[in-house]
């Protein structure tokens, strides 16, 4: 059973902050669009690894936050794969807080994939999420992605799968944060994740997690200067070797009054 774009190695990292109140960041709200709802700053972000040292697995990410007196509006692209074979997503997110509480969020995907003289397919799709504050260090959230299970294409029986998740994270100061998500999958077993993320100083931070699906581990250094942000990222899996990757984030001072 192949390992599906939604979930790729690339998603902890970024997502990792998405029930944080202190770290979220530009591309949080790939982890959860609820979490689009607490950007304060305008701000883009693209990720690229290279899995397991191969170019033709090779996962690129680019998200953008933005937000207004109406709600928040986000933006996400994904590539995974080479010319010979490749999928994409493209996403539309919003996300508003309801009250003190409660923020919501949804995204709608356009889907699809190419074979080059085989076959390409493509199919809508959308996922929503909502983010608790129990408390003002405690959150805790849940996501369902593609709960009505789209067929790909027209009379194709392949179809993309739901997946469902359950977040808690826990700040345990403005520079100390931890979290962690049980996932269910359609046709897959239960995958559990979980991570932390502490700040050094006003300029350095690192990240390091663990994918119990696949037995793999995370981490990833990075540094501040000003409004970027630069993160260098490396997975581990025990049978098929390291994941280098790379971060850049930029943000916009510009606060929403």
């Amino acid at each position: 059973m192949a390992q599906s774009l939604r979930y790729s190695l690339a998603q902890p990292y970024i997502g990792l902050s998405a029930y944080s109140v202190q770290q979220n960041d530009p591309m949080s709200f790939t982890g959860n669009q609820a979490a689009l709802a607490g950007v304060k700053n305008a701000g883009v972000g693209v990720f690229g690894e290279r899995r397991f040292m191969l170019s033709e697995t090779s996962v690129y990410t680019l998200a953008g936050s933005l937000p207004t007196k109406l709600g928040n509006f986000g933006l996400v692209a994904n590539y995974a794969g080479f010319k010979n074979f490749n999928e994409n997503k493209i996403g539309l997110a919003y996300a508003r807080r309801l009250g003190k509480f409660l923020d919501v969020g949804v995204q709608f995907n356009y889907y699809s994939y190419r074979i080059p003289s085989y076959a390409t397919a493509s199919t809508f799709n959308f996922e929503i999420g909502a983010i608790m504050h129990v408390t003002e260090k405690l959150n805790a959230g849940v996501h369902v992605y593609n709960p009505v299970a789209v067929k790909i294409a027209k009379g194709d029986e392949e179809k993309l799968a739901a997946a469902y998740k359950i977040g808690l994270g826990y700040d345990v100061s403005e520079k100390f944060f931890i979290s962690t998500e049980i996932i269910k999958e359609e046709d897959k077993a239960v995958n559990v994740t979980g991570g932390l993320q502490y700040q050094f100083a006003k300029q350095f931070f690192a990240k390091a997690g663990f994918i119990s699906e696949t037995s793999s581990a995370y981490a990833g250094a990075g540094v501040c200067w000003k409004n970027l942000r630069l993160d260098i990222t490396s997975g581990y899996h025990p049978q098929l070797g390291f994941t280098p990757g790379i971060l850049l984030i930029m943000n916009f001072k510009k606060d929403v009054e």
